[in-house]
């Protein structure tokens, strides 16, 4: 027997709702029945749009959860359901199958839950051309879709649906950065890959050794581990020190679950911030335009690097209209978030060779770009970090908070008129970022995640000799290594 709902009353029902990227929920809410509803929503929505018709090739690929398999089955009869063909793509990076999506001019999906812990999973759309839209996400929303006699009393599929041959989309991403970086771009570097259970490891160990790179493989996982590329771990710092330090390497690579989130590490074994690998990327390339969060430090701007910076709210689909609306006053844009993920919004020219555009988040390019550049000035990252304007940055998470709390709690320092907010704002926060001002768009730097249920804050500030400071010792109180100048 077949039912009739809306997407809206699914989203209600079960919990699963979009957040900053895609649709994220528990595991046990995003049963099967869930899951094929989102899919036929999203393919209803396209087909609006003329980007999916019947007959019509949809990409799918997913992270290495444990529940990822049975989600992406889910998937696979969705789009069988709607008329549509599936192209598996595996378990490969979000940019892969995205970059894979954008170059056939079809749709795609990734089953993925990010960095946020396996108990938890999502889906992440993509139209033909870039990522969702907000836009796109109130259209699904509103969504009619019709579900079919296929699920179990508690809404899981009674026969699991194949997705069929296997489609290399790995060794074209590969090919992106090879063929454009060269051979010869990280030579005599010494990197470490962490690879723990990151879908991408297995391909980012073979871009670096392309380039020419000595490598050293790093704590691999068959067990899921939730690495965060903005408020990172402790363990993480920790492992990272201790690598560092025992195997003198110049840098440290890693990524988020599936592989759309760079995380990487200094010739000290400290960690970079995102929004700092951001500028660096974008510089090193030659971009003009920037669109970035207002949770990213304002090092972009007092950096002078670029014609224009747009801030933006948080989430990668935001960031995607502002680097739209760049590309009409300028030739090249990009943007950047604070977790590290990167999107290219115009083909990138250097030394006869073009990097294309790939407007959705990637963890690989700005890793590349930045020891790329690092190794041609002949200077550590550390070195390369210390060029910019110094501020000082810091994100914490707040995990397991509900986000109706969380809402409730943004929404006291919100009320009243414009002045009684700044100067609310000013009492709480002045001593540590100075008197607040109003700016467009408004919007607040704690960030509730539905999919985590946690929040993020990112504030930035100048200290006193910032850039001065030095490295804090290794735990052990043996002295840090302050690397090598790369020649």
């Amino acid at each position: 027997m077949t039912r009739t709902l809306s997407v809206h009353a699914i989203m209600a029902d079960s919990g699963v709702a979009f957040g900053t990227s895609g649709a994220r929920g528990l595991v046990t809410a995003m049963t099967d029945e869930v899951c094929f509803a989102y899919v036929c929503g999203f393919l209803q929505h396209v087909a609006d749009i003329g980007q999916f018709a019947s007959g019509s090739a949809v990409a799918i690929a997913g992270d290495l959860r444990p529940s990822t398999p049975r989600i992406l089955s889910a998937c696979a009869a969705a789009i069988r359901q709607m008329g549509g063909q599936v192209a598996y793509c595996g378990f490969v990076p979000s940019p892969a199958v995205a970059a894979y999506g954008f170059a056939q001019g079809i749709p795609s999906l990734m089953v993925t839950g990010s960095h946020i812990p396996d108990d938890r999973n999502g889906i992440k759309f993509n139209r033909t051309d870039s990522e969702v839209l907000k836009s796109d996400e109130l259209a699904m929303h509103a969504q009619i879709v019709t579900l079919p006699d296929l699920f179990d009393a508690g809404g899981m599929l009674v026969q699991l649906e194949d997705c069929g041959p296997l489609i290399d989309v790995a060794t074209p991403y590969a090919a992106r950065y090879i063929d454009f970086f060269g051979a010869e771009a990280l030579r005599d570097v010494k990197l470490g890959v962490y690879e723990h259970s990151a879908v991408g490891r297995d391909v980012l160990t073979g871009i670096v050794k392309e380039l020419g790179a000595e490598i050293v493989r790093l704590g691999r996982s068959e067990k899921f581990i939730p690495v965060d590329t903005e408020a990172v771990r402790p363990e993480d710092q920790a492992l990272a020190l201790d690598w560092s330090y025992d195997l003198g390497l110049d840098a440290i690579l890693s990524t988020d679950g599936d592989s759309d989130r760079p995380l990487l590490a200094d010739e000290t074994g400290a960690w970079m911030r995102g929004d700092v690998l951001g500028i660096l990327c974008a510089q090193a390339l030659g971009i003009k335009a920037v669109a970035t969060p207002v949770s990213c430090n304002s090092a972009v701007e007092l950096s002078g690097a670029f014609a224009a910076v747009r801030r933006t709210r948080i989430g990668s689909p935001f960031v995607i209209e502002a680097m739209n609306a760049l590309l009409a006053s300028f030739g090249s844009a990009c943007g950047y978030e604070a977790n590290g993920g990167f999107l290219l919004a115009t083909p990138v020219q250097s030394e006869g060779r073009t990097l294309g555009a790939l407007p959705t988040r990637d963890a690989v390019l700005p890793m590349l770009a930045v020891l790329a550049a690092a190794r041609l000035q002949g200077v550590t990252l550390g070195a390369l970090q210390a060029q910019l304007p110094a501020r000082y940055t810091f994100s914490e998470r707040l995990q397991n908070y509900p986000t109706a709390q969380s809402q409730a709690l943004l929404a006291r320092p919100q009320e009243g008129a414009r002045d009684d907010v700044l100067t609310r704002a000013s009492a709480m926060f002045g001593e540590l970022a100075g008197a607040a001002t109003a700016f467009t768009p408004p919007t607040a730097c704690v960030s509730p995640s539905i999919g985590a249920t946690s929040s993020t804050c990112a504030p930035a500030a100048t200290p006193p000799n910032c850039a001065a400071t030095p490295k804090a010792p290794h735990r052990s109180g043996r002295p840090r290594s302050t690397g090598r100048c790369w020649r």
